[in-house]
């Protein structure tokens, strides 16, 4: 499904990524291990296409990603995004927010996907009116309704306690039993209890 080949990079002249090769396929819930500064958040940002590698390739479905003609609609069709900061807007309600994102014909589905995270009843309030575990989760939703074929997660419990963690990593592992592939960049090593493969990061490379 996801392929990388030989893919470096560099940010000026120091290199942070080198000649990464990976095969991802369908369903896959990926863990990217690795200590800050090993390279793991820049290979989960070429991976999701928000960021082009100095050299190498990245192929969907056997054809490269750069031959994607409208990267901002595959994006959106495609791919969920969930990051350490849950990025939600304040002045939009919950339900708002993740009607935001959601494609026209996806709408529909938002009060069962709230549902089926336990947050229904936080429709109508806004991001400060909550907890960070319930944003969190709100922001999974947000990532998760357009049915994503691919989920990418940037540390998604960094600032979580261990209880919420754990809730999101469920959610991303019942994702993925469904179907989703997941990406997960992290130093939090209690995602290798959900992970179908462990890819350990050291220095910009596989280790």
């Amino acid at each position: 499904m996801i392929q990388a080949k030989n893919i470096s990079h560099f940010y000026g002249k120091e290199q942070v990524l080198f000649d990464i090769s990976l095969d991802i396929r369908e369903g896959d819930f990926i863990f990217l291990s690795g200590e800050s500064g090993s390279g793991k958040s820049t290979l989960l940002s070429i991976l999701s296409t928000l960021l082009h590698p100095s050299s190498g390739e990245l192929l969907l479905d056997d054809a490269p990603v750069d031959a994607i003609k409208n990267i901002d609609l595959f994006r959106q069709s495609n791919v969920g995004f969930v990051f350490q900061f849950h990025y939600l807007i304040n002045y939009l309600n919950i339900y708002e927010n993740i009607a935001l994102a959601a494609l026209k014909e996806k709408k529909k589905n938002i009060d069962g996907l709230l549902n089926e995270l336990g947050i229904l009843d936080l429709a109508k309030r806004y991001p400060n009116e909550i907890s960070g575990g319930q944003r969190q989760r709100v922001a999974l939703a947000r990532a998760l309704i357009n049915e994503p074929r691919i989920i990418y997660a940037d540390e998604p419990t960094g600032s979580l306690d261990s209880k919420n963690s754990t809730i999101v990593y469920e959610l991303l592992a019942k994702a993925s039993s469904n179907g989703t592939t997941v990406i997960v960049a992290s130093h939090d090593m209690q995602i290798e209890t959900y992970a179908t493969h462990t890819i350990r990061m050291r220095d910009g490379k596989i280790s």
